[in-house]
């Protein structure tokens, strides 16, 4: 059975960036919703309830289709909410250093125009999705639930929810300045982790 990551701060930790309810709403609603149905669509189907998700996510394409749909949604849900909680932080913020920094500035010229390039394609996706800083330091969005890894690609370094829910009741329909104050919350210890780890691996 899956269940839902317990939080590393309170849900009221990242206020004003991201209000505790939204948070609460977030994690402990939606979250479980994704957690609970997944559950439900694989009730029957024992031999993949006892694969890992990310096992399940990369062999999207070959699933039986009676569970297809339910694993991209909300096996897809529960995967990017489980990496997202991790990217946020109560002293997060300011920008990466080290090596994630200088991959960062050999791509985009600036950690500021990085910070643009991810804004802009943030704000660039029609309805409900993710964009994504992967370890080759592309910047690419998915649609709905989706998520990199059912095409075959690694692991993100960074992901930003741009489903409604994840800033309606704070921002209201001004997605520009949720992403805006996201940045002030972001993990980049973990995100250097991430990388690290990525480029290790590699090397």
């Amino acid at each position: 059975m899956f269940t839902l990551p317990a939080l590393e701060y309170g849900c009221d930790d990242l206020a004003p960036t991201i209000s505790e309810e939204i948070m609460r709403l977030h994690h402990t609603k939606h979250h479980q919703t994704y957690v609970d149905k997944l559950n439900a669509a694989l009730h029957d189907v024992p031999d993949l309830r006892a694969k890992p998700i990310v096992e399940l996510l990369s062999a999207i394409d070959v699933l039986p289709e009676s569970v297809r749909s339910a694993v991209r949604n909300h096996g897809g849900g529960h995967y990017n909410h489980s990496l997202f909680w991790q990217w946020l932080s109560p002293s997060g913020g300011g920008e990466p250093s080290g090596e994630l920094y200088r991959a960062i500035v050999a791509k985009f010229g600036t950690y500021q125009g990085f910070v643009d390039e991810f804004t802009s394609q943030s704000l660039s996706i029609f309805g409900s999705g993710w964009v994504w800083l992967m370890p080759d330091m592309a910047i690419i969005t998915t649609p709905n639930q989706d998520t990199p890894i059912m095409a075959g690609l690694s692991t993100p370094l960074l992901g930003l929810d741009v489903w409604e829910h994840a800033y309606y009741l704070d921002y209201r329909n001004q997605r520009d300045r949720y992403v805006a104050a996201w940045w002030d919350v972001v993990n980049w210890q973990r995100v250097e982790d991430l990388y690290r780890s990525f480029t290790e691996t590699y090397r």
